[in-house]
């Protein structure tokens, strides 16, 4: 009986497969825990469930001002409200990449594989940079 030939797999290739995985376990768990609590009134919200439908119609920048949300990375300050918790999830979501880059580095560093080693570095720094708020474009 002829067994099926498992496909060697490249330690990097696990390990950035390994903390994607639980990375996006983590932030998907904690955003749907947080809306959860939101809906439940266990996390009570800076803006009243009740009143989310007439101010999701609105455009953006009414949205804001009538809701009185911050922009940018003022948000974090309100994290502990209901409607603010589940952004907290989707951080950790939009941020698993890096977290996979940064626990592959090392490989490439230890076997002195200079150009993943860069590019590593290079793509984490424009994704932070990205995130910071730094580079902004105003309408």
């Amino acid at each position: 009986m002829n067994l099926p030939v498992r496909p060697v797999v490249a330690e990097e290739q696990l390990r950035y497969a390994r903390v994607l995985e639980w990375g996006a376990r983590i932030g998907l768990a904690a955003a749907v825990l947080a809306f959860a609590l939101y809906l439940a009134g266990i996390l009570p919200g800076r803006v009243p469930l009740q009143d989310l439908p007439t101010l999701w119609s609105l455009p953006l920048a009414d949205y804001l001002q009538r809701s009185a949300t911050p922009v940018g990375w003022e948000w974090i300050r309100l994290a502990m409200h209901g409607d603010f918790a589940s952004i907290v999830g989707i951080a950790v979501l939009s941020s698993v990449s890096v977290a996979c880059l940064a626990a592959v580095l090392p490989i490439y560093i230890r076997r002195s594989d200079r150009v993943y080693a860069i590019l590593c570095v290079l793509a984490i720094g424009v994704l932070v940079l990205a995130a910071s708020g730094v580079l902004v474009v105003r309408h």
